[in-house]
């Protein structure tokens, strides 16, 4: 049974990995095959990465329900087969759009946290389900700091290395799992797959049973779409203004992600006791702001390097304004709550990378381009979502409802 569970964290974080493991080498690999400057390459970036999160958000409802029909354990080894196969494609891809291509299915194989839930509740008795679940999220986390880490120091041996690296990751774990999972789905519980349960705009729909979110999940919104300024451009950014290589630009994502997950797993707990939910969304909010303002401006790397733990400091906002929403939508409504958050980041993923990566593009052309501009248009989302935290009928107000 623990190997079980050890192997579904490790999907998880495989999954995590294929987001960050081929960042530091996509300005030098877009540029490599498309013959084209860094503004261009990050147009092409953007592109990829949007393909990549609106899979998974389409992707994500299917497979889950596939699982409850034919079992958990094909449509995981059916996902990390497909995503071995898929990185080596990519990893030998000549053209853009084999490229993009195979970032569509990545999205579609990567969409398989679900899947792993679903799993781990299956394998969980009722008092474990929340700390097993929590595993799941670690590992999420995890992946993503080894992720660049890794692949920033794999891309000194050349842009397609990562790809090779992380088709072997998935293959490997394909067959521990072949022999450390057990089909979790028994007759009893298999169910005819629902189209509608297939539909993963439904979230959304779910708004109007919820009174009192709709402002709160614009703010949750606007800081996501600010926040996904780091992996639209980041890479891109250390290339244009700093000359960074593939291994810095994996180091600096890397302790970003270490710092925030600090945060978010254990600090977290100290500013909602002194700040409470509203005060910690507020002080995310303006922590963000002034780290984009900073990153905007600076011309220094070290600098830079330097500021990259304050932004991981404001990585308690996300949390925060879940527990601030939560307090008031009633218990049996919770799913549904976290089903709109989750829709709701999906989107951001998907609609962020192409205005961050268009920005950049137009900023950048010429010789005096300035390559900071997507953070000064983070930094105006994040003014928006403060005003509506701090104006009338703000979030979190004790004489005022949410909505």
């Amino acid at each position: 049974m623990r190997a079980a569970k050890l192997f579904l964290v490790s999907t998880v974080v495989i999954d995590a990995m294929g987001i960050g493991l081929i960042m530091p080498v996509m300005p030098d690999l877009l540029r490599e095959i498309t013959g084209s400057d860094i503004g261009n390459a990050a147009l092409w970036g953007g592109l990829l990465a949007t393909a990549f999160a609106l899979m998974q958000f389409l992707c994500a409802p299917a497979l889950g329900a596939l699982s409850d029909r034919f079992g958990r354990r094909p449509v995981l080894f059916g996902a990390l087969g497909g995503m071995a196969v898929d990185y080596v494609v990519m990893g030998f891809a000549g053209t853009i759009w084999l490229l993009l291509l195979g970032r569509i299915v990545a999205g579609i194989t990567a969409a398989t946290q679900a899947v792993a839930s679903a799993a781990m509740s299956d394998l969980s008795r009722p008092e474990e389900k929340a700390q097993n679940f929590g595993l799941i999220g670690a590992g999420f986390g995890i992946g993503f700091v080894i992720g660049p880490l890794l692949g920033g120091l794999l891309g000194e041996f050349g842009t397609r290395a990562p790809f090779f690296a992380a088709a072997a990751l998935a293959a490997l774990n394909l067959l521990i799992g072949y022999l450390a999972l057990p089909e979790t789905v028994t007759e009893e519980r298999r169910r005819p797959v629902d189209v509608r349960r297939l539909d993963p705009l439904g979230a959304f729909r779910a708004l109007r049973r919820i009174p009192g979110t709709s402002r709160a999940l614009a703010v949750f919104f606007l800081l996501q779409m600010a926040f996904f300024v780091y992996p639209s451009i980041w890479s891109y950014y250390g290339v244009a203004r700093f000359g960074w290589d593939p291994g810095l630009i994996g180091f600096s994502l890397g302790i970003f992600g270490i710092t925030a997950a600090i945060m978010q797993g254990g600090l977290i707990r100290v500013f909602l006791r002194h700040l409470g939910e509203r005060g910690t969304v507020i002080y995310g909010l303006t922590m963000n702001s002034l780290v984009f303002i900073l990153l905007a401006f600076l011309q220094s790397g070290t600098l830079v390097l330097i500021l990259v733990p304050l932004a991981g400091f404001a990585a308690v906002t996300s949390p925060a304004i879940q527990g601030l929403v939560a307090r008031v939508v009633p218990d049996d409504e919770q799913g549904a709550l976290q089903g709109l958050f989750s829709a709701t980041g999906a989107m951001a993923a998907i609609l962020s990378p192409p205005v961050m990566t268009t920005t950049f593009f137009w900023f950048t052309r010429g010789e005096d381009g300035f390559a900071g501009a997507p953070f000064l248009l983070s930094v105006g989302l994040l003014g928006i979502a403060l005003a509506l935290m701090l104006g009338p009928g703000g979030v979190g107000k004790p004489s005022r409802s949410l909505a």
